[in-house]
């Protein structure tokens, strides 16, 4: 509830404090809150050791304790923990309820020491009967302890001792239990009790009393008061009405703080955190420690600690801090963090990569930069042109996409206009030619056939329209292609570096060799580099004079030498997922958490990006002249609209010319058709002499003379006449 991450667990050293541990590491884990100690307290424990293990877990950052332990022993640990200092501002103590369950037997001493603790106790309900039970049982002890005038309310566990002999009775009952009576009957009968006592629901599983509802309770004053309830089905409610909203009413924490405290302190003794800052040769625009003899101190600046102080500045509560520069003679940033694995710093500033041997020494925060490796190579003018230039504008595909769509134009406008206008009349060969000389002359709008159907007019209208876009487009592209300076990297993947053999250049004092030799690099092709300047010398020069090919760097880094050597350089090839620059803090430490949320909110984003330009500049630019490598030939996505919209009605005019020609035509056709079948009826049935002069009546006989004389008869017959096997 208050995204508190880190906890310890103080117990009692016997089985009963033991019992809940498995149970509770479990269920914690399972809410990603660490443990950070459990500490086991002998129920004889003296007053010195006691105080050595307050002392002990004070050093640490964490202020959460969880108690369980018996009531006596409770007492005395938060004695101690007054004496200590451990019972105010920003500490933090939960007691089971094998405190809250008796905090009414404590004595107003033992009460004054434990303010601020909160602890839970089974819920029973005050009803008539535990009312008339309480007053019952308060004028019995007065009458039986005369010099006692303060009696306290019934206790939980009395209510249950209560319950137990009643329980106890109606077992002796059921089982008629005499001196013979073995024990285990006894005992069976008891576990099977149930009934509504004074506590609830008496109801024995596995030994135990099932309990459903605990108060959450807060020590304040003179006794405790009731913040709310813990239910399995709902968890922790306000209060335990249908409508009760989930959280806790206020809470007095140790102090008489009403505000919830962070949970952890970042410094035991209030002094300021001591982060480490490494010294190093190159990229200063990262770290850069700067001293003054006058003063006699160091004082660092650089994206990393713009970043760090911005960072900090959002988090919700201050930070007191120092930046401690330290170096090492072989830029290994391990030896460094190992000062913080062994608690010599309380965290470490820097250009400090996240990788997984490094995440067993300390804990990192969120990346604050780029992940990613990827390389940077030499960029060269690209001179000739070829005499194949003309075709570079346009892609494979929209170069047989637009041969295709001139042929099928020219198509349809002979299809439209070949039965009406003479022009596209003549030969085969004249029909052709025509169609498309027509097509194709509409690149450059010299077409002098003149169209005399509108449906054709009406196509060739979109058809020029798309063609002057798509020239245009063309022209524009060629003339780039012909006059902007093309640049072309001399290495375009990590494949030509490995099958050329040629030496690569990495980041001296970082894990990218690690990464090249995974790539299948060689080590001794391997050189490395130190500052922005070797690496443009080296890239310059060569594989082939004493230099390099490529540069393998993270991101970030490689940024830092683009916003010095913008032209010339470019950054290509695929990118190598890594973890980034993180801030560095001993494993287990919650401001961890804190700092990582701050880096991900929206108003630290966009600071970060400020920061960025201030030491790098607009690298955007710089890409922009890097990237622009050559001109893009056009695809055919780009003019997919175009060829859509023209086609579409291309085929529209097609269907509607075709519609009409049907219509007009549908007698001839009819007749032609019919006359067709005929002739083949003829001569499947070899009827040879069977002739068909009129289309729609009988079909006429003539005599075996051809030529018949005038005023001779003729036989009409059917076609239901015929006798031929057909």
């Amino acid at each position: 509830m208050f995204t508190w991450r880190t906890t310890i667990v103080v117990y009692e050293d016997s089985p009963y404090g033991a019992r809940i541990l498995a149970g509770l590491f479990y269920t914690l884990q399972g809410y990603n809150i660490r443990i950070m100690d459990s500490i086991a307290l002998p129920v004889g424990v003296t007053e010195d050791y006691l105080n050595k293990v307050l002392y002990n877990i004070k050093e640490t950052p964490t202020r959460v304790f969880i108690v369980h332990m018996h009531p006596d022993l409770a007492a005395r640990v938060f004695y101690q923990a007054t004496i200590a200092g451990m019972m105010s501002d920003g500490y933090i103590w939960i007691a089971t309820s094998s405190i809250g369950g008796v905090v009414e037997s404590f004595s107003p001493n033992k009460i004054d020491h434990m303010q601020g603790v909160v602890t839970l106790r089974p819920y029973v309900q005050a009803t008539d009967h535990i009312m008339n039970f309480t007053a019952r049982f308060k004028s019995r002890f007065q009458m039986e302890n005369p010099g006692i005038h303060d009696v306290p309310n019934p206790s939980t566990q009395l209510l249950w001792a209560y319950d137990t002999a009643w329980a106890l009775a109606k077992a002796v009952h059921i089982a008629r239990v005499s001196s013979s009576t073995p024990g285990r009957m006894l005992l069976g009968a008891v576990l099977n009790t149930t009934f509504d006592g004074l506590a609830g629901r008496f109801s024995l599983l596995n030994g135990q009393l099932q309990l459903s509802t605990h108060e959450v309770i807060n020590i304040v004053g003179k006794g405790a008061r009731t913040v709310g309830f813990w239910t399995p089905e709902s968890g922790i409610l306000k209060s335990l009405e249908t409508n009760s909203v989930t959280g806790l009413k206020q809470v007095l924490w140790p102090g008489h703080l009403a505000i919830a405290p962070k949970g952890w302190d970042v410094s035991s003794n209030k002094r300021p955190l001591r982060m480490v800052v490494p010294e190093k040769q190159g990229f200063n625009e990262f770290i850069e420690i700067t001293y003054s003899p006058t003063s006699n101190s160091s004082t660092a600046r650089g994206y990393c600690i713009d970043i760090f102080d911005m960072v900090m500045k959002n988090l919700p509560y201050p930070v007191a801090y120092h930046y401690v520069p330290l170096s090492d003679s072989s830029q290994n940033y391990d030896n460094l963090l190992s000062l913080v694995q062994e608690k010599k710093a309380d965290g470490m500033v820097g250009d400090t990569t996240i990788t997984m041997s490094r995440m067993n020494m300390v804990s990192f925060t969120k990346p604050f930069t780029d992940t990613g490796l990827s390389m940077v190579v030499v960029v060269k003018e690209e001179t000739e042109g070829g005499m194949w230039i003309f075709l570079q504008p346009l892609t494979t595909t929209l170069w047989i996409t637009s041969l295709a769509f001139f042929c099928f134009t020219g198509f349809v406008v002979w299809v439209v206009e070949h039965r009406i206008n003479p022009k596209f009349r003549g030969t085969p060969c004249q029909q052709f030619g025509t169609a498309f000389y027509f097509a194709f002359s509409t690149l450059v709008f010299s077409h002098k056939e003149k169209l005399e159907s509108n449906l054709s007019r009406f196509m060739v209208i979109i058809w020029v329209f798309l063609v002057l876009i798509l020239t245009s487009s063309y022209t524009a592209n060629l003339t780039s292609v012909l006059t902007v300076q093309r640049l072309q990297p001399t290495v375009t993947s990590v494949q030509d570096l490995l099958r050329n053999g040629d030496y690569v250049g990495y980041h001296k004092g970082s894990a990218v060799p690690y990464w090249l030799e995974k790539m299948g690099f060689r080590k001794e092709i391997l050189l490395g580099y130190s500052t922005v300047e070797e690496y443009a010398d080296a890239l310059r020069r060569g594989s082939g004079n004493g230099g390099v090919s490529a540069i393998f760097d993270e991101i970030p880094y490689l940024k830092a030498f683009l916003s010095k050597y913008c032209e010339g350089y470019t950054m290509i090839g695929p990118t190598y997922r890594l973890g980034g620059f993180g801030f560095a803090f001993p494993i287990g430490s919650p401001i961890v958490h804190d700092v990582s949320q701050a880096i991900l909110s929206p108003a630290v984003q966009e600071e970060m990006e400020r920061i960025e330009k201030k030491w790098f500049g607009d690298l955007g630019a710089c890409q922009s002249k890097s990237n622009s490598v050559g001109s893009s030939s056009l695809g055919l996505s780009s003019f997919s609209g175009l060829f859509l919209v023209s086609g579409t009605v291309s085929g529209l005019v097609l269907l509607i010319q075709l519609a009409i020609f049907v219509y007009q035509e549908h007698n001839k056709l009819w007749d032609t058709s019919l006359h067709k079948w005929f002739q083949c009826l003829d001569f499947l049935v070899g009827a040879k002499d069977w002739r068909l002069p009129i289309f729609n009546g009988p079909h006429i006989r003539n005599d075996d003379s051809v030529n018949q004389p005038h005023g001779a008869t003729t036989e009409v017959t059917a076609m239901h006449d015929f006798t031929s096997p057909l």
